[in-house]
């Protein structure tokens, strides 16, 4: 039995795609008044679900299924030329896994990153507490992983730890020095790592979307498999 067969679902009102312009969405929404669980969680990752803090939903769109599920099998993963260059680019930063929730010091980063990298698309418009309710859940252990130039913060990585995975929420970073550190990258790269040191399985860096130029990104960790009609599949580097 899946692990939402028993569950109350609901289908949200049709609202603009947030990855492609000009198309309308819906998602399938887990009835908010469950007692939703990590180890419950977990098992939804793998039918395709994902989180915005609380809420817990899959894309249901009418005659588009873009948004593919993705997880890299960590054992089989090995980085590629350019994924060598970024870790050494990178060596140099500090890292620090801060377990106590959302930091003042954030919301500055966050605004840099959302007036540069997705202006208009209406998260630049979130208060502070509005993007850390986004970040974080009562029901899961969230970490906020924090990358450090010296004493320079230059990105911050969520990162939902679970049974069998890690799973990325969300990764932001000062615009200058994450384009020219690759530090989205650098950031998947190190939750691998861990992924790979505690013995999980599986990292899931969120939907795969191949009409995205902010998306399709994900198919250069290979091998990295995709939810396909109900079915874990490799993603080619090319789709």
């Amino acid at each position: 039995m899946s692990a939402e067969a028993s569950l109350n679902l609901y289908i949200t009102a049709i609202h603009p795609c947030p990855y492609l312009p000009g198309r309308q969405a819906m998602n399938l929404l887990v009835d908010p008044c469950y007692r939703m669980t990590a180890e419950l969680y977990a098992r939804l990752l793998e039918s395709g679900f994902r989180r915005s803090g609380a809420d817990v939903y899959r894309p249901h769109c009418k005659g588009c299924s873009s948004c593919v599920s993705s997880r890299i099998p960590v054992n089989e993963f090995v980085p590629d030329r350019s994924q060598r260059r970024n870790l050494k680019r990178n060596s140099d930063l500090r890292v620090v896994v801060n377990r106590n929730g959302f930091k003042p010091e954030y919301d500055e980063l966050y605004r840099q990153y959302i007036s540069r990298r997705h202006f208009g698309g209406g998260m630049d418009m979130d208060s502070t507490a509005t993007f850390a309710s986004f970040l974080l859940t009562h029901w899961c252990t969230t970490v906020l992983v924090e990358f450090y130039e010296g004493d320079s913060l230059l990105a911050v990585a969520a990162v939902d730890e679970l049974k069998n995975c890690l799973s990325s929420v969300y990764t932001f970073f000062a615009p200058e020095a994450g384009e020219k550190r690759g530090l989205g990258t650098y950031a998947i790269l190190w939750q691998i790592e861990q992924a790979r040191r505690r013995g999980l399985p599986y990292v899931y860096p969120g939907y795969w979307i191949a009409e995205s130029s902010k998306m399709r990104y994900k198919t250069r960790f290979q091998p990295i498999e995709g939810l396909v009609n109900g079915n874990w599949v490799a993603l080619a580097t090319n789709l």
